[in-house]
């Protein structure tokens, strides 16, 4: 029973990270060819500088996406799981709006509200609040406004999961022990809610670092993110072995993040 699974795993997920790990210790040769030689030629490479900037920035836009998407999911998914009541459904489709629509529709379209002649830049023109239009687009707030739009839903939903199954007579015996709603929600909700807090950060940070439609369409050559970078060794210099290269140290990273989060989850747990 475990062979068709075991076979989809194989063809799908271990041959082509083998074969990127391959193809990482490569040459590029003469007219976009690969050579199938042993090298660190590819990783020495992507050691310098000026691409660990791009894998640094590209950490921190992630970071800070995850960070806000946590502030705002947190208390929308508790609303949902506590206050929203026969509305939830009605909410929970609201939610899931953005992942119905194409992406580039969603990225045109903050193009238009954020440009130099959107509509925001309209909108505040008319109220008086600014006497320019302000350079919002191609700079490193609309590349997280936009990350955080698309990847929202990813924190809320395990979040909104977690605080669900949390029984509602725990908090009520909180209560009833004497505890305020500041001090329950310390003591009781937030333990009880950090697999969920964990499970949204890591579904979070994951695709946020390989993002690169976000970057491309709103941001400049300041918000050059890794995905970016990958995608033009593929498909514009056709240096197949230094793209590699730098997918597969962009995977050990995100393996180190996971594992590590893995840890520290099981820590608090135990704490808790």
């Amino acid at each position: 029973m475990l062979a068709p699974a075991t076979i989809w795993l194989l063809a799908f997920l271990l041959l082509p990270v083998a074969s990127l790990l391959a193809m990482s210790l490569a040459k590029r040769g003469p007219y976009s060819s690969v050579i199938w030689t042993f090298t660190w030629e590819n990783f020495a490479r992507a050691l310098d500088h000026k691409y660990l900037t791009v894998l640094i920035r590209t950490m921190c836009y992630a970071s800070a996406t995850t960070g806000i998407c946590l502030v705002l999911g947190f208390p929308f998914a508790y609303f949902l799981s506590f206050y929203a009541g026969h509305r939830r459904e009605t909410f929970l489709i609201l939610l899931m709006i953005p992942f119905w629509t194409s992406c580039l529709v969603s990225i045109y379209s903050w193009i238009i509200i954020l440009g130099r002649a959107g509509l925001l830049n309209n909108f505040l023109l008319n109220l008086g609040v600014i006497s320019t239009p302000l350079g919002i687009l191609n700079t490193p707030f609309s590349v997280i406004l936009g990350l955080v739009y698309f990847y929202l839903p990813f924190m809320i939903l395990p979040l909104y999961s977690s605080l669900e199954k949390i029984p509602r007579s725990y908090i009520e015996a909180s209560y009833d022990l004497g505890a305020g709603t500041i001090q329950t929600f310390s003591k009781v909700t937030l333990p009880l809610a950090l697999p969920g807090v964990f499970a949204g950060c890591i579904l979070t940070f994951v695709p946020c670092i390989g993002d690169f439609l976000t970057a491309e369409f709103l941001g400049g050559p300041k918000t050059y993110l890794i995905g970016n970078l990958v995608q033009n060794q593929f498909l514009m210099a056709q240096d197949w072995p230094f793209g590699a290269a730098l997918t597969t140290i962009l995977l050990v990273s995100l393996i180190s993040g996971v594992y590590f989060y893995q840890k520290l989850e099981a820590a608090e747990l135990e704490r808790a």
